[in-house]
């Protein structure tokens, strides 16, 4: 009778109390990344041409940051570093890389020396699904953590219909709109594991605003919306002279309006997603993030794309700026704004920080350069220097609040006063009277970069890249 007495009260205790608190649940994850989009191509950062109602209600809902920028200028590069935290001369990805390492004999996974967002999540009981681009190799089987899988047998887009995709380890066309296709796994994955943690991790290949696609009307359900539409939120300038590719996109309407509908064929995803999210009562345990791989240019400076489509190779700043949007319902403050300059490479500190592994942040080998802002997701204060660094093969730059520093080896360097010189029109480089601010962002450039990349994949030092270069002077090194 008193052993009976004491299990009650035992029991009755530990009901009082509610559940241990290592087994409550932990926060999803919904990461949202897109393909070649500027920020200033959504209307939440401003654009009055295209429609993007859900991206603008999820940050309407959530936090927007107005300058977030990536660390390279395509898409390997930068989805590995918001994947590992590290920056191309770390990872070694500096460039896009080839279809040989997606399929076939020479494919690997570029990824596989690191420890990543994925498998960390997985070894903290997550169960994590990729629908969408992947474009780090070894397309064909799972990789980094993820047991759901379906994915693009390449990196670039033809078309959005009748592409060949992986499912269940084989190749098969779909003849699907691919941005639809993305969104129907998500929702099923979304649906299959509602009652365990998850992390969906949903690359889209679109807006994809590159390629021969962009001399076509779009197929998909905004084509007429936006048949006649002048689109002036578009610059039209003259060519660049170091517009190397797409010149016969540039300031043409029939690109542009692809890129439009592109677009909301995107925002369409990311309304379909938030809905089921909604419908099945995860709001408040779902951290939902949107972003694009890198910046993109649509016409500003006579310049269309990214910093690979010039030669010289480039940083300017709608190659480098993408949105930033993270939404937590309940936990992450609506209708906010953060002007915090963070990089893609702080994305991975931050997020694992934010859903309560920031030990996982110290044990990254290398160190990660970046830092963490999810104290700013909560609206507390937090240390920050506004400053950014970026890398293109062997284009380098440092850009800060008013200033951006352009180095290559052998030139052109570049020097910008962005306060007076947005679009970067005027090369400040070798003016006297500027001469110092000159010497300032050259020694931080430098001071980044010898403190931070690995010997093995430092091109500056000889290292060598897990990608073809563009500019030549070096051959991929495994």
């Amino acid at each position: 009778m008193q052993t009976q007495f004491l299990v009650a009260t035992v029991f009755a205790l530990l009901g009082a109390a509610g559940p241990p608190a290592e087994t409550a649940r932990k926060t999803n994850l919904v990461f949202i990344l897109t393909d070649n989009q500027g920020a200033w191509t959504l209307g939440c950062y401003g654009n009055p041409d295209i429609q993007t109602l859900h991206i603008d209600r999820l940050a309407n809902d959530g936090m927007l940051f107005t300058r977030a920028f990536a660390s390279n200028a395509v898409c390997s590069p930068t989805r590995a570093t918001y994947l590992t935290g590290l920056i191309p001369s770390q990872h070694g990805v500096h460039c896009f890389l080839d279809n040989k390492y997606m399929m076939g004999p020479q494919a690997y996974n570029t990824l596989e020396e690191f420890r990543s967002l994925p498998e960390i999540l997985a070894d903290h009981g997550y169960v994590c699904g990729l629908t969408g681009k992947w474009h780090l190799g070894a397309n064909l089987t799972p990789q980094e953590g993820f047991s759901d899988w379906i994915t693009m047998v390449h990196g670039s887009t033809a078309e959005f219909y009748d592409m060949p995709i992986i499912e269940n380890g084989q190749v098969r066309n779909e003849p699907k709109y691919a941005t639809d296709l993305w969104t129907e796994h998500a929702v099923r994955f979304i649906r299959q594991n509602r009652d365990r943690p998850f992390f969906l991790y949903l690359p889209y290949n679109g807006p994809y605003n590159l390629g021969p696609l962009l001399l076509n009307p779009a197929r998909n359900r905004h084509q007429a919306l936006y048949a006649d539409k002048p689109f002036w939120s578009f610059h039209r300038d003259a060519m660049h002279p170091w517009l190397f590719n797409n010149k016969q996109y540039l300031n043409n309407l029939v690109s542009i309006r692809r890129v439009a509908a592109e677009t909301s064929g995107v925002d369409d995803g990311v309304g379909t997603v938030l809905a089921v999210l909604k419908e099945l009562g995860l709001e408040e345990n779902t951290l939902v993030v949107y972003a694009a791989d890198q910046g993109w240019m649509g016409g500003t400076n006579g310049l269309w794309g990214m910093g690979d489509h010039t030669r010289p190779l480039a940083a300017f700043d709608q190659m480098m700026q993408v949105p930033l949007v993270f939404r937590h319902t309940g936990s992450i403050p609506p209708g906010k704004k953060s002007d915090l300059m963070v990089s893609n490479y702080d994305f991975l500190p931050s997020v694992l920080n934010y859903l309560g592994f920031g030990d996982e942040v110290r044990r990254l080998q290398p160190k990660s350069p970046g830092r963490d802002f999810s104290p700013v997701l909560k609206q507390k204060a937090v240390e920050w220097e506004n400053v950014v660094y970026y890398e293109m093969e062997y284009v380098r730059a440092v850009r800060t609040a008013d200033w951006k520093y352009v180095h290559r080896p052998e030139g052109p360097f570049e020097l910008y006063d962005l306060e007076s010189d947005p679009y970067e029109k005027v090369n400040l480089y070798g003016q006297p009277r500027h001469a110092r601010i000159q010497e300032d962002l050259q020694q931080r450039l430098e001071t980044f970069f010898t403190k931070t990349a690995e010997p093995k994949y430092d091109l500056y030092k000889g290292g060598g890249s897990k990608a073809t270069l563009l500019s030549g002077h070096a051959q991929p090194r495994l």
